[in-house]
């Protein structure tokens, strides 16, 4: 079975940012015409848990479960296999948990998705848009180096794609091609604030650097009228 083309309304994910359930809801159905995936990070997870799953679901459109799954091989198999069980269209798990962990975690999802369900993009995390170096945790690898050496890791462990700022987009694409999915956070409109972020860009030049998803919140979530700034991402992605 082929693929279906990535449309613009897909390659933009929405964090949806939210404390109750009420408020997650209210974003949802404001958004849902033009938006259909929404990200779900561990601030609304451990707010609202597995229901608001279910409540996007119930709307129509798709999760990207982004709880950046990182601990041993079993642990992590086991966290998989659930959040394909709760129909989730994209999950996520840190590349650096190593070759096994990241194998466990593909056979986990196809266990767990049989004929029943259908299996979730796994995409595995390389290194984080707030990170601007790396020796602090002891990697002497350039940020470029080890995010591009995590992904050959992630592909060759049968993962569908990787997560990275921006600014590795075509390094990423350069050593494995144009199949490998890439996601990316750090993704800030012109005009917008950067907060933690620190590897970032514009959405048109993520899209023309290669990325295939992009993933906004703060500056969506903050806006006064979230709407219209979707609506502006859109446009100029699609230019």
């Amino acid at each position: 079975m082929t693929e279906k083309p990535i449309t613009n309304k897909d390659r933009l994910i929405v964090a949806l940012l939210a404390d109750t359930m009420k408020d997650a809801e209210g974003l949802v159905k404001l958004l849902k015409s033009d938006v259909k995936i929404f990200e779900i990070g561990s601030p609304t997870f451990t707010a609202l848990g597995p229901d608001v799953i279910k409540m996007i679901h119930n709307h129509g459109c798709r999760v990207f479960l982004d709880l950046k799954y990182h601990d041993i091989p079993s642990t992590v198999a086991k966290a998989v296999s659930t959040a394909t069980k709760l129909g989730v269209a994209m999950l996520n798990v840190h590349a650096s948990g190593g070759h096994h962990m990241l194998v466990r975690s593909v056979e986990a999802a196809q266990f767990a998705a049989g004929s029943k369900a259908k299996m979730p993009k796994l995409i595995a995390v390389t290194v984080l848009t707030s990170m601007e170096s790396l020796g602090d945790i002891g990697v002497q690898f350039e940020v470029r180096e080890q995010v591009v050496r995590l992904a050959k890791l992630s592909k060759e462990c049968g993962l569908h794609g990787v997560q990275a700022s921006p600014l590795e987009i075509s390094p990423i694409r350069k050593a494995c091609g144009e199949k490998l999915l890439i996601v990316t956070p750090g993704v800030r409109p012109i005009g917008s604030a950067a907060e933690d972020q620190r590897r970032i860009s514009s959405p048109i030049m993520a899209i023309a650097a290669g990325a295939d998803f992009l993933v906004i919140g703060r500056p969506i979530m903050q806006a006064k009228d979230p709407k219209a700034v979707v609506k502006q991402i859109l446009k100029e992605i699609s230019e």
